[in-house]
């Protein structure tokens, strides 16, 4: 699609329950939109970025609340963020639900764009927005953070809240900045930069509730074709490491099992690769180093057992491509992050 692109039902879905609390004609907010209440009734269904603009412009007069991006955050569930939801439910850390969010955003839709900047204390969490009335635009960045929050308080058991909280929109009235407070629990700043959420780096280590590194796999491959079948919103190249990443979890480094998972052949695979400047074996030394570098750090695996999950022939291959990328041997690396652990 173009302009705005498609989102999914279960986006809409997480706007109506709220709005099924208030005493608003859904089903002519609806059809004033164009959207199609059989649609709704299909989780794996899509709408236009437009429609759902319409909607929300709808939804902006017809509650007469500027707060209503905020409440409507509490009525997240999994299923809100589609396969990316469930995803993340089967992640160990918080760490690794964030690093799934930019993989397969789309699959929630092409509401806008997420990045993440580290920092040594604490991270930033920025969305940009990509849809084109202001006001619908205030509101959805609302609904995304306080959506965020609540999800990432349910996956963790703990009642987390962030350090600050960044808007670019203009500084409301004092009554709306006390209700901002209220949900936050933190400062909110306006006329900023970027629309950012600011938590402590320590976060990344906080455990998830329902882990499941074996499920975790399976729904990333069926993620990483969703994502392929949606079109090019993330370069191909990045739909390829995401693959190899999730098969070489598994001990396979194979190019025709990743090209199948693409529905193409290895020629093709290679040939769009080329076109972004890049290569298979590239891709592959850069999720073996990020796989080696977590189970270095996380694991107590020997590091022949590494270099074998990793599809090295022999240890030796492992060490001399290991120290390539870093400049350190494994045995070093390892030792260097243990220590990095005992000083913090």
């Amino acid at each position: 699609m173009v302009g705005l692109g498609s989102v999914s039902v279960p986006v809409v879905k997480q706007y109506l329950r709220y709005v099924e609390t208030l005493d608003i004609d859904v089903p002519a907010l609806l059809l004033g939109s164009n959207i199609s209440a059989a649609t709704l009734t299909q989780e794996n269904e899509r709408i236009s970025g437009e429609q759902l603009q319409a909607f929300l412009a709808s939804l902006i007069i017809a509650t007469d609340d500027l707060l209503f991006g905020l409440k409507s955050g509490a009525f997240v569930e999994p299923g809100s963020y589609s396969v990316l939801g469930y995803i993340t439910m089967t992640c160990a850390t918080l760490e690794q639900a964030l690093e799934r969010i930019q993989p397969y955003e789309k699959l929630v839709g092409d509401m806008g764009v997420t990045s993440i900047n580290y920092q040594p204390q604490r991270l930033a969490i920025n969305w940009h927005c990509a849809y084109t009335f202001e006001d619908v635009r205030e509101q959805m960045v609302d609904n995304v953070f306080a959506s965020w929050l609540a999800y990432a308080r349910w996956l963790s058991g703990q009642d987390l809240g962030p350090l600050e909280v960044h808007l670019q929109r203009a500084e409301p009235t004092l009554e709306l900045r006390q209700h901002y407070q209220q949900v936050f629990n933190c400062p909110v700043l306006f006329s900023q930069p970027s629309n950012s959420l600011i938590l402590p780096r320590e976060y990344l280590n906080i455990p998830l509730r329902q882990p499941d590194h074996s499920l975790l796999q399976t729904l990333e491959l069926h993620a990483a074709g969703q994502v392929s079948a949606l079109g090019d919103a993330h370069s191909f190249s990045i739909q390829v490491k995401d693959i190899i990443r999730i098969l070489l979890a598994k001990g396979i480094t194979r190019k025709d099992m990743v090209a199948g998972q693409l529905n193409m052949s290895e020629r093709t695979l290679q040939r769009k690769l080329q076109q972004e400047q890049t290569s298979y074996q590239k891709l592959l030394d850069e999720a073996r180093l990020l796989l080696a570098q977590q189970y270095l750090t996380d694991t107590l695996l020997p590091v022949d057992d590494i270099a074998m999950q990793l599809g090295f022939s022999e240890t030796r291959s492992f060490f001399r491509s290991f120290k390539g990328w870093t400049g350190q041997t494994p045995s070093v690396y390892r030792e260097c992050a243990e220590n990095r652990v005992h000083r913090n």
